[in-house]
């Protein structure tokens, strides 16, 4: 956008421009994973898999956790910790770990991690659709979503239950790009762990590495930009972003 102004000096006219950049808002979307982005509940789901472990009389190998970080339960239990290839059998142990993750939550409480609730502000004021892509399954999120109040901040969710192949897959992504209204590359994509960003780099959106699950420095590389809270950024910032 140019501004134009005129001065006089000795009886010269002067002309000059200023020219700003602008950065059209009115397509843009957020999509956020859960987990490491807008809350920090890592350590309640690690525990909520070793209560399960030793309900049912199991080994975890090590270093699970970190590995299957970001990734859906039904894909973790056969091929990571090897205990069930049988559906039944794989849909109750999920749906049995993730019932002691919300015991967890009840027993310690939660918050948003820092700068969440003000980025999220920030976003509805430019009124920038968002929308949760997450591995997660989604009675997790809504109960929590409840108890910080941020029922206002988010036009939808895709969780687990939604997609067929979890991340690195793009499923997840796509979908809360479809539910916003908006074109996955006019999206940007909040992450933290490195199967998010596969995905959504495979979805063709920007991706923006948030630094809690893995230092800044692993992630550089792996996303258009890295920050250590959401409040770092600016809505101009995720439009320079997705039109650079």
């Amino acid at each position: 956008m140019a501004a134009g102004f005129f001065a006089s000096r000795g009886g010269i006219i002067l002309f000059k421009l200023a020219f700003m950049p602008a950065h059209d808002i009115s397509a843009l979307g957020a999509i956020f994973d859960w987990d490491g982005v807008i809350i920090d509940s890592s350590r309640q789901h690690e525990e909520s898999w070793e209560r399960l472990a030793a309900e049912e009389g199991r080994t975890l190998p090590a270093g699970h956790f970190k590995e299957g970080f970001g990734k859906k339960n039904e894909w973790i239990i056969p091929n990571l910790l090897h205990w069930s290839d049988e559906p039944g059998e794989i849909h109750r142990l999920s749906l049995r770990k993730e019932a002691l993750y919300r015991v967890i939550v009840l027993e310690r409480g939660l918050e948003a991690l820092p700068g969440v609730r003000h980025f999220l502000e920030r976003l509805r004021v430019a009124g920038v659709p968002c929308c949760i892509g997450s591995s997660t399954h989604r009675e997790n999120i809504a109960a929590i979503i409840h108890v910080l109040g941020f029922e206002d901040f988010f036009a939808g969710m895709v969780t687990a239950e939604d997609v067929t192949h979890g991340k690195p897959h793009p499923d997840v992504f796509l979908k809360a790009a479809a539910k916003i209204g908006r074109a996955p590359a006019s999206c940007v994509v909040f992450e933290d762990a490195f199967a998010g960003l596969e995905a959504a780099h495979a979805g063709g959106m920007k991706a923006v590495a948030v630094a809690t699950t893995h230092p800044a420095e692993r992630l550089t590389g792996r996303a258009h930009r890295v920050v250590h809270r959401l409040d770092e950024l600016t809505v101009a910032d995720l439009a320079q972003l997705v039109s650079g």
